[in-house]
């Protein structure tokens, strides 16, 4: 599939044209200059909403919330700066890392294809199993995914990460730790364009691909909305929790809002508060 067959992403390249670190408090005036992404959609506009960052003080910690309201083309956000701040993806790249599993064939079929326990016992009770993708990518499964990492291997996963447009780009640091310890960053402006692009069936890969993993992706339910995401835990793998994300998109009616949110973990049950925080900021934009 052809870069130029694709629909136009109503978020990418203005956000590209910008400063990151200002994109959503310039993502208005930034909409005027010639861009792909407003071809045949809406003019895109943003909002500041400070009520969103007090839900993470009020919670003893700080963070971020982005929201995409895709009827609205109306782009949301709790703050100027940490919305675009790029940081380590953590478990959030198991999405990508999905998706390009699929396409090289190191996966064929979600639900059989099935990775064997390497017999370590690791803190978290869920790993200590055999895993298919889709059990692997609920139960977050850091081994499975850094195995399938590896078969991908690394020329091949610089190959789909450039042609996913994925965060910085950069797998440096290990084919089995870029996205945990390495170089790979990404901020929540662009976990909201890729998952926006996912959503769609508008990345550069086959339809297929993208069908299985939006299927794949947890579901949680929240009264008559549906929201779809995954979590991302920061020192997960080595006890030692710091940042947590939280990406994927809500669903109510026909009405869509994608959305992206990390938060410090200063305490443990910060973990747990992702979900709510989010649920809580969906809320507040009426997504929810």
């Amino acid at each position: 599939m052809s870069a130029a067959s694709l629909p136009p992403s109503p978020i990418a390249t203005v956000a590209a044209l910008i400063n990151r670190r200002h994109v959503l408090g310039l993502l208005a005036a930034a909409s005027i200059l010639p861009s792909r992404s407003f071809a045949n959609v809406a003019p895109q506009r943003s909002e500041i909403r400070e009520d969103l960052a007090r839900r993470f003080t009020d919670d003893g910690t700080a963070g971020t919330f982005v929201g995409y309201k895709t009827d609205d083309y109306l782009l949301i956000a709790s703050d100027k700066e940490r919305s675009g701040q790029a940081m380590l993806p953590a478990s959030t790249f198991k999405i990508p890392n999905s998706l390009i599993a699929l396409e090289t064939g190191v996966v064929v079929d979600p639900d059989k294809d099935v990775f064997k326990w390497d017999g370590v016992v690791r803190s978290i009770e869920g790993w200590n199993r055999d895993h298919t993708l889709r059990s692997a990518i609920a139960a977050s499964a850091v081994p499975v995914y850094q195995e399938i990492a590896r078969r991908i291997g690394a020329e091949r996963m610089q190959k789909y990460v450039d042609l996913l447009e994925y965060g910085n780009r950069d797998i440096g640091g290990g084919i089995d730790q870029f996205w945990l310890t390495g170089n790979l960053r990404i901020d929540p402006v662009q976990q909201v364009d890729f998952v926006d692009r996912l959503r769609r069936g508008a990345l550069p890969v086959s339809k297929r691909s993208q069908e299985l993993v939006r299927d794949i992706l947890p579901v949680t339910k929240s009264g008559d909305a549906v929201i779809r995401a995954k979590s991302g835990l920061l020192g997960a793998e080595i006890s030692k929790p710091s940042l947590g994300w939280l990406v994927g998109w809500a669903e109510k009616g026909s009405a869509q809002t994608v959305f992206a949110l990390n938060v410090d973990c200063r305490e443990p049950r910060h973990i747990a508060d992702r979900m709510k925080l989010a649920q809580q900021c969906l809320g507040d934009i009426g997504a929810i």
